[in-house]
């Protein structure tokens, strides 16, 4: 019984419940009656999406940050006239983004 409610609790997908559904458990039948209830609430999709969208924002944060983290590496590399090719592989910044910033300096 304990493989069957640790199959729920890591089950992800309507395959993977309709599958434990098949193993005609009196107790996983209510278990996945009432998940499935929870989970087509707006309440609960609106949370989903909230957290979907917290996870997104902080992603693109992270690479807005990093970006320019090696924005202001290049810089600093501008400044003592190294050259483009080495800034590129030092950075992983394009060419183009390198001109942009050495046109803003």
């Amino acid at each position: 019984m304990l493989q069957v409610w640790l199959k729920l609790f890591k089950a992800n997908t309507e395959e993977e419940l309709a599958e434990i559904e098949k193993w005609e458990v009196p107790e996983m039948q209510q278990a996945i009656s009432a998940y499935r209830e929870v989970t087509v609430s707006p309440e609960f999709r609106e949370l989903v999406r909230m957290q979907e969208k917290a996870r997104l924002d902080e992603r693109q944060a992270l690479h807005h940050a990093k970006k320019e983290g090696r924005a202001e590496v290049a810089k600093k590399l501008l400044r003592r006239n190294r050259p483009i090719d080495e800034i590129i592989e030092d950075t992983g910044l394009t060419q183009a983004e390198i001109e942009r910033l050495r046109s803003t300096n």
